[in-house]
């Protein structure tokens, strides 16, 4: 059980940087139960103004406003914070004029510049997001798992509805598992749809939801399966993989019928009500253990 903050001697103010999802609000909700001064800066176009109603302050802040993000939290004297909640990738990068469109502070240019400038760095989220990071640890304000504040978020092993996936299905699974860890080790993405042992779609910037209603197109027949797992060097800070009723929705839209995720690595949001949807709608939903697939399977 995670201990209060009085326990544990942590800060206690604790920044949240929030994108959108309703991640952040469970994060914001966990941080106030253990006591934490929240101040939450929610990134234009992403974040949920409902965070206004849990944490001790809130305000809208660009995502380019490198400078002005860090400004906030030293202002309010917040020496630790977390990140929670998913970005846009593809609208903040491949728009039109790109980043440039929304209007970087100086620090941000300084941060970014290798990566849209010079192009001596490439756009990896984990490149990306370890620089950010970086950025505010110059300015002495740590990144947290934001998982160390709201561990009940991690996905238990086991089956999460009472359907289980069919042999079939858990050699889907078994399939989908390496091609899936092998995208997460080059820093693609983290999600793969899969049917008979055939890859349909996988994750890049569109997101996990977008690859699911692609692999619904490409099979109009339906009944497939996605895999979604944690990066061999998953660092918990950020980018960790969520899951949520939007996830189960997509997946039950397109035609899939089984979800699954890497048990203790992957967060739901909503559990209950996300499981309820999957009964309802006849799919299986299955937490696995990464030890299963750490041998390759005999050839058959």
């Amino acid at each position: 059980m995670m201990k209060s903050q009085s326990e544990t001697g942590l800060p206690q103010r604790m920044g949240l940087a929030a994108g959108w999802g309703d991640y952040p609000l469970a994060v914001a909700r966990a941080l106030k139960r253990l006591g934490f001064e929240v101040y939450c800066l929610g990134i234009k176009d992403h974040a949920d103004p409902r965070l206004g109603d849990i944490c001790d302050d809130f305000r809208f802040i660009g995502i380019a406003k490198l400078g002005g993000q860090i400004r906030y939290f030293k202002r309010q004297g917040v020496r630790q914070a977390t990140m929670a909640g998913k970005l846009f990738k593809a609208k903040l990068l491949f728009q039109r004029w790109g980043w440039l469109r929304h209007f970087p502070d100086w620090r941000c240019c300084r941060t970014f510049y290798p990566h849209f400038l010079t192009h001596t760095k490439d756009r990896k989220d984990d490149t990306l997001l370890t620089d950010l990071a970086n950025a505010y640890a110059q300015d002495g304000i740590v990144f947290a798992p934001a998982t160390d504040f709201a561990p009940e978020l991690l996905v238990k092993l086991g089956p999460l509805t009472d359907r289980k996936p069919t042999a079939a299905q858990q050699k889907d699974i078994a399939f989908g598992w390496r091609l899936a860890k092998e995208l997460g080790r080059v820093d693609v993405g983290q999600t793969v749809a899969v049917k008979g042992r055939a890859a349909l779609a996988v994750e890049a910037v569109e997101g996990t939801d977008e690859c699911i209603r692609r692999a619904g197109q490409l099979c109009p027949q339906g009944g497939f399966t996605v895999v979604k797992v944690a990066k061999p060097r998953q660092d918990m800070r950020f980018d960790v993989p969520t899951i949520g009723l939007g996830t189960v929705r997509a997946l039950q839209e397109a035609g899939g019928q089984v979800l699954a995720v890497e048990a203790g690595k992957t967060i739901i949001v909503d559990e209950e009500e996300v499981v309820r949807f999957a009964a309802r709608h006849r799919l299986t939903l299955v937490a696995v253990d990464p030890r299963e697939f750490e041998e390759e399977p005999k050839a058959s």
